[in-house]
């Protein structure tokens, strides 16, 4: 397990983000009626008065190396740990880009888990200033303009590593032409994220 934030006031633990990636795979597990036992130190831990704060929760699975589901919420919709339990059943049973999980598939789903701090607005003049004050690998994205959002995490920067590529997929993403980030008119929010990923 690693996390991309060093732990600060206000982060979480090490030992708080692999509670968190118990959590979410025993809620899947037990979806498959293979759940075990949490042990009790993890939900001593699950039980920290941290994890109980309401905070934007995304849940990613890879399988072999590739997406195999991801989905979350910007906003908190509960606390750290509903938000990881809900998030974890959606991204392996209802992300709609992939069929659900599978019993054979489970022991070799990498699973991550994504901890948001809160929405900044990001104030820009001209597409030149956007790409300036944007932070490739530390900055997560989210664009709106007339009703169309979509966001890009912070680790979506590994593939996409140019701003102006990041941008324009970004756009794409909400259905908006690839170059509609150049014209300045959209509404542009950042956050970043604390990552926890399983080591398999």
């Amino acid at each position: 397990m690693a996390s991309d934030v060093s732990t600060a006031a206000g982060m979480l633990t090490v030992e708080e983000g692999g509670a968190l990636l118990e959590l979410a795979r025993q809620a899947i597990a037990r979806r498959l009626d293979r759940a075990v036992d949490v042990p009790a130190n993890v939900a001593q831990t699950l039980a920290a008065p941290r994890l109980q704060e309401r905070r934007g929760v995304f849940v990613t699975l890879k399988s072999n190396g590739r997406l195999r589901g991801c989905i979350g919420s910007l906003q908190p919709v509960g606390s750290i740990v509903e938000g990881v339990q809900d998030n974890a059943l959606k991204a392996a049973f209802g992300d709609p880009r992939f069929p659900g999980l599978s019993v054979e598939e489970l022991p070799a789903v990498q699973i991550e888990v994504s901890v948001l701090t809160p929405l900044s607005p990001l104030s820009y003049h001209g597409s030149d200033d956007l790409v300036a004050r944007l932070r490739p690998g530390r900055d997560g994205v989210l664009i709106e303009q007339g009703g169309l959002s979509a966001t890009f995490l912070p680790q979506v920067w590994e593939q996409l590593p140019q701003p102006e590529h990041f941008l324009g997929q970004l756009c794409l993403k909400a259905g908006l032409p690839a170059a509609a980030w150049r014209e300045g008119r959209l509404r542009v929010e950042t956050y970043q994220v604390q990552s926890f990923v399983e080591q398999r």
